[in-house]
């Protein structure tokens, strides 16, 4: 995304400074904040601790001087990350929500890639932004979409087992104490039930298979009012129903019932060199699990089936939507996931998100708010500026970034 750099934008830049400011704290915060942002928005290469604060402060201090500001702002200074991303999020959702509601959630995980072995959570472990096994961290995110735009409000590092249960790793990253394992799932969960907290408007939740085969994941959305759409694997077993909907016969394997489907085309939207299509079929299911639960209580939920052109099987997905939704609505949400690989690509390409030198627990999460906070002011400039359907392309004088 592209917002032109004139003078009602930095003088926005500057009030939702104030605002980010405000729950920041003292002067020392806010000052370093806003170096650190502008550092982040700037078109510099690398966007690390060190060159923002040299370039920031130039004669002013010393390299070393200003570097230690920066180091101490972003590693060990005790501002609250969840009270500063949520005040970003207000602020772009308040203006993107001008224009559209909030349709969907979007809870998915993206790596980190680390050469060294001393950066808080790396391991070699599988990320789908090399595609294989590798030395990274990962991150688990939660972004919320309209129709048009996007906005990620928050972020978590996932913390290995071989690093919170390592009381030295642990004391190297300065992990808090009251911070134990959890799998992504929770750290899924942990972020939805924020913003919940934090009265974000609600939307439907996608995330795909690594979330949607966990019941308990499925169970706790619902629990929370949620409604969900999310990526099971092919062997998930499900009750057929009747045109009564009860339910008949023994539960098949998804990719066994969808042998005998019927399937149509739907298109979902424009890519970058053709219309995105697949065929699609729909059916009312309700999950056959081992839980104890009587059958008889558990959920009637749709069960997408996705055949793509280019794939010789089929893909699957559970999801909460009304019976009474037609199916091209209901693809269209779906496919909403794609948005969150946009704001993977942006978030590193353009601000630096995977920039980050630092190996402490604290200074990782503090320098994601920041990029989070810089995502969020782009956000609302684009949402002001331009209306949904708008298509902008690159300018002399513009503030390179995404949403």
């Amino acid at each position: 995304m592209l917002v032109h750099s004139d003078e009602g934008a930095a003088m926005r830049m500057g009030g939702f400074v104030q605002r980010i400011g405000g729950v920041l704290g003292n002067k020392k915060r806010r000052e370093c904040f806003a170096v650190y942002a502008m550092g982040l928005l700037s078109s510099a290469e690398r966007k690390s601790v060190e060159p923002i604060a040299t370039q920031a402060w130039p004669g002013v201090l010393t390299a070393r001087a200003a570097h230690e500001r920066m180091l101490h702002f972003v590693g060990d200074s005790a501002w609250n990350d969840e009270a500063v991303r949520s005040e970003a999020a207000q602020y772009a959702l308040a203006a993107m929500t001008q224009q559209e509601p909030i349709q969907v959630w979007i809870i998915d995980d993206t790596g980190f890639l680390k050469q060294g072995e001393h950066s808080v959570g790396v391991q070699r472990q599988y990320t789908g932004s090399a595609g294989k096994i590798t030395n990274c961290q990962i991150g688990v995110s939660l972004t919320l979409a309209t129709d048009t735009m996007h906005v990620p409000v928050d972020f978590e590092l996932y913390l290995p087992e071989c690093w919170a249960n390592d009381p030295a790793r642990r004391a190297e990253a300065k992990i808090p104490d009251h911070v134990a394992f959890q799998t992504k799932l929770q750290l899924a969960l942990k972020m939805v039930r924020r913003a919940m907290a934090h009265d974000l408007p609600r939307g439907l939740v996608l995330a795909d298979s690594t979330y949607g085969d966990s019941t308990d994941f499925r169970a706790a959305l619902r629990h929370h009012g949620l409604d969900y759409g999310v990526g099971v694997s092919p062997n998930i077993t499900v009750w057929r129903l009747d045109s009564l909907g009860r339910r008949r016969g023994d539960p098949v394997k998804a990719c066994e019932l969808a042998a005998g489907q019927r399937f149509r085309r739907y298109t979902w939207r424009e890519g970058t060199r053709r219309k995105l299509a697949a065929r699609f079929a729909f059916e009312r299911v309700v999950a056959a699990r081992d839980d104890g639960t009587d059958p008889a209580d558990r959920e009637t939920v749709w069960l997408v089936s996705e055949w793509r052109y280019d794939e010789r099987k089929p893909r699957f997905q559970l999801t909460t939507l009304p019976a009474e939704l037609p199916g091209r609505y209901i693809v269209n949400l779906l496919k909403q996931r794609w948005r969150t690989e946009r704001v993977y690509e942006d978030m590193k390409g353009e601000l630096g998100l995977d920039h980050f030198e630092g190996r402490s627990f604290r200074g990782w999460h503090h320098h994601v708010s920041v990029a989070l906070c810089c995502y969020a002011f782009v956000a609302a400039e684009r949402a002001r500026h331009f209306p949904p359907e708008a298509r902008w392309a690159r300018s002399d004088g513009s503030i390179t970034c995404a949403a």
